[in-house]
């Protein structure tokens, strides 16, 4: 399938620098968005240099990749493709990490990533942190990555209310990144893909603001429209973060 694409990044209306960073590569198939962490513009540093980490792996990788789009999609050539996706983003991990011991000014800086692989109709997940992957299908939307939150830990075990963790000022303190240790790990998830799916990958200076009513009315407009919409929706609702939105349509 043909992919149309669109992303863009906004500073917001609060921070004076920006420290998310996102990667659109049709032609290898890949998509990624990293929110950095660690102020200072180490955050920025991080975030930059993962999506390049996880690119280079990935570009490495594309003899391997084109042997297994030959393959089709069996249980065996996808949990390969998930294994070179963990690969990837650990490796970024490990690098961003080095960085950090390497040059005092850097040290502690980290970042998510969450990153979207396309091969023929398949799709490969990965994630670290609190950035987003959401899937619109059949005019439905459905969030398919998990955030590594303390908030999103206590309402798995109940332990908070969704209300309560709407208020909750650990609501933004995540308990997995990229770079903050050696290793981190990695979500990973195959998903089959159709005509008219679209993927969208956001940082939380987004998705803190989405509901429901938000995210159709995002998704229900043109692909650039719709990522240029959801950054003014952001600001709007107060831009308290950088805002990254990087929007994917498949097309038959």
């Amino acid at each position: 399938m043909r992919v149309r694409y669109f992303g863009h990044t906004d500073v917001g209306m609060k921070r004076s620098h920006n420290e998310d960073a996102f990667l659109a590569d049709p032609e290898l198939g890949l998509f990624v968005v990293c929110d950095g962490v660690g102020g200072r513009a180490r955050g920025e540093i991080a975030s930059r240099e993962a999506v390049d980490f996880i690119w280079e792996w990935f570009k490495r990788e594309e003899q391997t990749l084109e042997q297994l789009a030959e393959e089709g999609h069996g249980p065996e050539s996808v949990g390969k493709l998930c294994q070179l996706m963990r690969g990837a983003i650990q490796n970024a991990t490990y690098m961003v990490h080095s960085l950090g011991l390497l040059n005092p000014d850097q040290r502690g800086m980290s970042t998510t990533a969450s990153a979207f692989y396309v091969t023929g109709s398949l799709g490969i997940v990965g994630q670290v942190g609190d950035s987003r992957v959401y899937l619109s299908r059949d005019d439905r939307v459905s969030q398919l990555t998990e955030d590594h939150t303390l908030v999103n830990y206590q309402l798995k075990h109940g332990l908070i209310t969704p209300e309560e963790a709407k208020k909750s000022r650990i609501r933004n303190v995540i308990t997995r990144a990229v770079g903050h240790k050696d290793y981190v790990e990695v979500d990973t998830l195959p998903i089959p893909l159709f005509p008219r799916d679209r993927i969208l990958l956001c940082s939380d200076g987004l998705h803190g603001y989405l509901d429901d009513k938000a995210l159709a009315n995002i998704m229900a407009r043109d692909v650039q429209e719709a990522v240029l919409e959801s950054i003014r929706f952001a600001n709007g609702e107060g831009g308290s973060d950088n805002i990254t939105s990087l929007l994917i349509e498949f097309v038959d």
